[in-house]
């Protein structure tokens, strides 16, 4: 789960880490307060949206008063933010922060997150922060350092002191940075961090270490543990779609191709955009209903499907174990006819009750094509879709 910079920025003093003075106003008239609550200029008025790229999309604006702070927050507010992350749908800026300028002589980069390979949280530094720190890591990628933390030891102010080293930071730079780090690692840990990240991590005039952006993201499989992280939900900031799926406890991911899959299991559905993708279709998206599906899930993943107008067939591809197939096939059924599916369903079944749920299928008088096995279904789901494109 993402969360804005103005909150991640709480996030940090909460941990000991410097942060520019701000304020999240969501009006022109709240930032201009906001900014004369500061104290004398010069602001920068960011955008809150959850994308990086928002300084280069027109997201980032200076100011040297609060009338001019409260003019350019005008100009961000309402506007569609599009970056490389967002898409060309963009996001609509509803809320914007303003924080005092930083005077910066440097920049760096650092952040905290899971290195799955590794199977360790991993400290990504770099001397070449700021908004070009992507082309660093495809260009220059011996800028860009990296450090395992041993989960029994965390982060030691050893490992700190020679990421320091390599960032080329002074004796007092050091010192902070030290301090700085394990407040980070800290914050990872305690609040379940999938993303910790500071870009750019700022020297000022003064030597001072400051945190010039916040960023973080929490696990989503850990907010159980932590209702105060689930409260800084923006669901404006969401995929409808994939917003949609977590209401029924459904993983959904969007994609940009025209089949939509309906699968149980991680790895099947993984299988299943493969053998797609083999067939010559493309996935329109990853959902997996997991191993205990109900008729309201089935019901609810069809109509999530069906939300996407790119979906020309949908493949569902079940191997049931715990999961019952004449209870799934008996929720395809009530969906099918509840939503009324027009696009061309096709259906394999293999498991657990698969004979009574093909049964049902077969005897329910809609239109469901029924597959052998996962190659069948994906040649048929590819060849539907072509037909109805054409």
């Amino acid at each position: 789960m993402k969360i804005h910079e103005y909150q991640a920025a709480e996030l940090f003093k909460a941990y000991g880490v410097r942060v520019p003075e701000g304020k999240a106003a969501a009006t022109a008239q709240e930032a201009g307060e906001a900014a004369r609550s500061l104290g004398a200029g010069p602001y920068v008025i960011k955008a809150q949206v959850h994308s990086g790229g928002r300084g280069k999309a027109g997201g980032v604006k200076f100011a040297q008063t609060p009338e001019e702070a409260e003019a350019k927050a005008g100009e961000i507010l309402g506007m569609k933010l599009v970056t490389k992350q967002t898409g060309p749908e963009g996001r609509i800026v509803k809320r914007v922060l303003v924080s005092r300028a930083v005077e910066i002589a440097r920049e760096y980069y650092v952040s905290l997150t899971v290195d799955g390979a590794r199977e360790r949280v991993v400290m990504i530094a770099s001397s070449a922060g700021g908004m070009e720190i992507e082309e660093t890591a495809k260009e220059a990628p011996e800028k860009i350092y990296t450090m395992e933390i041993d989960p029994y030891l965390g982060l030691t102010g050893y490992q700190a002191r020679e990421m320091g080293k390599k960032l080329g930071l002074g004796a007092a730079e050091t010192k902070q940075f030290i301090a700085l780090s394990k407040g980070l690692y800290r914050l990872f840990v305690e609040k379940d961090c999938s993303l910790v990240e500071i870009n750019p991590l700022a020297v000022d005039g003064e030597g001072n270490l400051i945190a010039a952006d916040a960023k973080v993201n929490f696990d989503d499989n850990a907010l159980f543990r932590h209702s105060e992280n689930a409260a800084m939900r923006d669901e404006n900031e969401e995929e409808p779609r994939e917003l949609e799926a977590s209401k029924y406890d459904l993983n959904y991911i969007g994609l940009d191709g025209n089949i939509g899959c309906m699968v149980n299991g991680a790895g099947l559905a993984m299988a299943t955009m493969d053998i797609i993708q083999a067939c010559g279709g493309s996935p329109a998206n990853f959902l997996d209903v997991g191993g205990s599906a109900t008729a309201e899930k089935v019901a609810g993943a069809f109509a999530i499907l069906l939300s996407d107008a790119k979906v020309k067939c949908i493949f569902v591809n079940i191997f049931g174990g715990i999961m019952r197939c004449d209870i799934i096939a008996a929720g395809i059924v009530e969906a099918a006819r509840k939503l009324e599916v027009k696009v061309p369903l096709v259906v394999r079944l293999e498991g657990t009750n698969a004979e009574a749920g093909k049964k049902i299928l077969a005897e329910s008088g809609l239109n469901i094509t029924a597959a052998e096995d996962m190659a069948d279904g994906a040649e048929k789901a590819c060849r539907l879709a072509k037909e109805v494109r054409a």
